[in-house]
């Protein structure tokens, strides 16, 4: 008798379109995503200043002779610089370059079933890295820190739409923790091929929010944000008919096929035991750095000897005394330091000047400069003659300063001590 037979599945033919397209997709990722995951690896972090180095050196080679344009400004807290958006071009440009290579290459390819898998896994944990990170900075709350002293004497039509932001974010512990919450469990759930489509849908959900906000808010991480919402609907977009079938046409969808990656049970069981402790190690690391920024620069951090804001009672300038007018617009109205390395001053006209800080606290001095002009430096010194009382007298701006100042409780604030409510009987919009 004849062996039974098992039908062998032929993987389908791959359009012309769709083949090109998945080259171009690759292309690209890679070039975005690169040094990905390697970064994320201890002592092979070099690799990544290599790779930057390189582009720090194309980048403006490409602007000054292609688009004419000197590009000084090298990546920094924006990522929406000159630099950025040629250096996007540059990707797309290396992107459709090795796709039409590839495509002269390999143009008798019927499809690339066995290496679509592998791109879902480096976009599915190169886009849960940055989820898990992002949100662990902010349930730890580390991006969006409490409002500062500055913030809470700056008029709102004097803020910038991204301060208003972050000062909006910062006002709550609570919504700092649920969006980070979100974004953590996007991320986690991209780390399970079961679970993907779950995290690509949270992932587009709650990024679709953060683009709006970079947008409308002018915050500087546009086309970041935008590249990771392509990137979570790539991942969804496998499913997209199915989807469409169970929630717009309300037919019966059955369940996308799952074939291993590996068909080696050994490399399967390694793979599983690696994610696992990538989940671990990358949630740790995250949180972590995330509560160490909190310590160092955040609402934990070690507060300076004359932190707080100062109203300014008194003060005399060459001699003469200055009431507070609201006529006299440069007169001091409140001086504040918000950190071990800043001291601003509020005037009546309620603009601010604000100066770098060194506080000797055995001399009882204050050595100031100017933020455009650090070496053109100001001496102040000052006593503490009583509980909550400070006295400035030196130099400042070419002006002999002397100034009675008190200290102000922060926790006066509305915005920081209006708290939650259950209920309430009327609106409280102040």
């Amino acid at each position: 008798m004849d062996e039974p037979t098992v039908p062998v599945t032929v993987p389908p033919e791959w359009s012309l379109a769709r083949r090109v397209l998945f080259r171009f997709t690759l292309a690209y990722f890679l070039l975005y995503l690169f040094p990905f995951p390697l970064d994320v690896i201890p002592y092979v972090g070099v690799i990544g200043e290599w790779y930057q180095n390189l582009w720090n050196a194309l980048v403006p080679w490409v602007g000054k002779h292609l688009f004419h344009v000197a590009i000084t400004v090298l990546p920094n807290g924006s990522g929406d610089t000159t630099y950025n958006y040629v250096q996007v071009f540059c990707y797309l440009a290396l992107a459709l370059l090795a796709t039409l290579l590839w495509s002269l290459r390999d143009r008798k390819r019927p499809n690339h079933v066995r290496l679509e898998p592998w791109l879902r896994v480096y976009l599915r944990f190169g886009l849960a890295a940055v989820m898990i990170s992002y949100g662990a900075i902010k349930v730890i709350k580390s991006q969006f820190p409490n409002p500062s002293l500055d913030r809470l004497l700056q008029p709102f039509g004097d803020a910038s739409p991204m301060g208003l932001l972050w000062t909006f974010m910062g006002a709550s512990l609570a919504y700092n923790v649920f969006s980070g919450v979100c974004e953590m469990l996007g991320g986690l759930l991209l780390l399970s091929r079961r679970t993907t489509l779950l995290g690509a849908l949270l992932s587009i959900a709650v990024v679709s929010n953060i683009v709006a906000l970079n947008f409308c808010y002018d915050v500087p991480v546009k086309l970041y944000s935008l590249h990771l919402l392509v990137m979570a609907c790539l991942l969804a977009a496998p499913d997209a008919g199915r989807l469409a079938s169970f929630f717009l046409w309300n037919r019966r969808v059955e369940p996308a096929p799952l074939a291993p990656l590996f068909e080696r049970p050994w490399l399967r069981h390694g793979a599983l035991v690696l994610r696992t402790l990538l989940i671990v190690g990358l949630s740790y690391l995250s949180l972590y750095g995330a509560y160490q920024g909190r310590r160092t620069y955040g609402d934990l951090s070690p507060r300076p000897p004359l932190y707080g804001i100062w109203n300014v009672l008194e003060i005399e300038t060459d001699g003469k005394a200055r009431p507070p007018l609201v006529s006299d617009e440069t007169r001091w109205r409140r001086v504040v330091f918000p950190n071990s390395s800043q001291m601003s001053v509020q005037l009546m006209s309620n603009s601010r000047l604000r100066y770098g800080l060194k506080l000797d606290a055995a001399k009882s001095t204050l050595e100031l400069n100017k933020r455009d002009d650090p070496t053109h430096k100001f001496i102040l010194t000052y006593k503490q003659p009583g509980p909550g009382l400070l006295a400035l007298e030196g130099t400042l701006d070419n002006q002999k300063i002397r100034a009675s100042l008190k200290k102000v409780d922060p926790s006066s604030f509305l915005l920081m001590n209006r708290g939650f409510h259950w209920i309430n009987e009327y609106p409280f919009n102040r």
